[in-house]
């Protein structure tokens, strides 16, 4: 992270995760056990409240059966939405 510059939780992310495990049919403490994180994790990133390690990012998507690439896209058609 650069000085001074805090970081800022991706709201496109969120809605992406969100999406996919919806999509999924399944709820976030499926999901959190499949990825092996804690269920307040799941709903801090799909509510944007938090800035997830990569590491997790990726027991995401391997949890979601998506690539890092496809949940990527995603995000960030999300973001741009916002813009």
């Amino acid at each position: 992270m650069p000085d001074g510059l805090p970081q800022q939780p991706q709201s496109g992310l969120g809605k992406a995760v969100r999406s996919l495990r919806e999509e999924a049919n399944v709820d976030q403490a499926t999901l959190a056990a499949r990825a092996g994180l804690p269920p307040s994790l799941i709903g801090e990133i799909e509510s944007g409240r938090s800035d997830p390690t990569w590491g997790d990012i990726r027991r995401v998507a391997e949890a979601l059966d998506v690539t890092l690439e496809t949940l990527s896209e995603l995000a960030e058609e999300y973001e741009a939405e916002k813009g």
